[in-house]
């Protein structure tokens, strides 16, 4: 059924045995050095603004966001979030490097909110979970019971605008099939079958509303910096069927992902393979700020 240390197979996990997963859990890296003290300061019109914190150490982990000091009515509003897997590093990091060399550029002709890491602890334990052996990105649901989630959808309620594009940073690691879902399938008591991982970057759309030319945009762009991932022998991307080079989908809403936490017409989840041994952590970064410009590029 699993091969874990933690559970016994086919019996979903208990209070106990998610506790002994938490104590088995370390910090790894520092969410106030990688990522709050990397945080540049916004353009002019633009604030920095914590939207919340994370209960297990409200001060270790507090929630950041830049946004307009004003919403421009007459501008599209985007969404661009990273770090709802803490452990998918480049979405934390690419969400910083297009703020930092971008956000400026772009300010007359879009409204940005873009919050860098939603899940820091996830960040620091390098983790696709939080403490509660939740997945943030399974959890963006009414009264979630994921802080991480639950703080970003209550951020986004007070947000002016209606938001025109989101684009939701992540990664696909080779620890997907290593850790996360043998952790899964021990946690939920049943079988969860690893995949082929897939070497290079793809993209998820939404099933509903897949604007097949925006993930086209967004991956000629992304080819620029490092390579698309090619279908498996049975045309598919980790289990789904492509639709076109590199892209595939879900029904984000009824999955209760991140990505399907607005009604954005144009939305896409990024997947960076970091583990590629073309890759670096600098081609990833890059990859994911390609794949926001490139969104960009079409809507505008």
């Amino acid at each position: 059924m699993h091969n874990y240390p933690i559970g016994t197979p086919g019996k979903p996990w208990t209070q106990t045995e998610k506790e002994q997963w938490f104590d088995a859990q370390t910090i790894k890296r520092s969410y106030q050095n990688d990522v709050l003290d990397c945080l540049p300061n916004p353009p002019e019109g633009y604030e920095l603004v914590q939207y919340g914190a994370l209960p297990y150490d409200v001060k270790r982990y507090p929630l950041m966001m830049y946004r307009p000091k004003k919403f421009n009515t007459q501008l599209p509003t985007v969404l661009i979030t990273g770090g709802v897997h803490g452990y998918e590093t480049s979405g934390v990091q690419g969400a910083i490097m297009f703020a930092k060399n971008y956000l400026a550029q772009w300010v007359g002709r879009c409204n940005f909110v873009i919050a860098p890491c939603v899940s820091p602890w996830g960040y620091e334990t390098i983790n696709r979970w939080n403490p509660y052996a939740l997945d943030p990105n399974r959890n963006f649901m009414p009264d979630s019971k994921a802080p991480e989630a639950a703080q970003l959808m209550a951020m986004l309620a007070k947000v002016e605008e209606p938001v025109h594009m989101h684009i939701d940073l992540h990664e696909t690691t080779d620890t997907d099939n290593s850790e996360f879902r043998p952790a899964l399938s021990a946690r939920d008591g049943v079988s969860h079958d690893n995949w082929d991982i897939p070497d290079g970057f793809y993209l998820v759309a939404d099933k509903h509303k897949i604007e097949l030319a925006f993930q086209q945009r967004i991956i000629e762009s992304v080819s620029t910096v490092t390579h698309i991932a090619p279908a498996d022998a049975s045309g598919q991307i980790i289990g789904e069927e492509g639709l076109s080079e590199g892209v595939i989908c879900y029904d984000k809403k009824a999955l209760h992902l991140c990505g399907g936490v607005t009604d954005a017409p144009y939305v896409t989840t990024t997947e960076v393979y970091p583990d590629s041994p073309s890759a670096t952590p600098e081609i990833c970064n890059q990859a994911q700020v390609a794949a926001i410009l490139g969104g960009l590029n079409y809507i505008i």
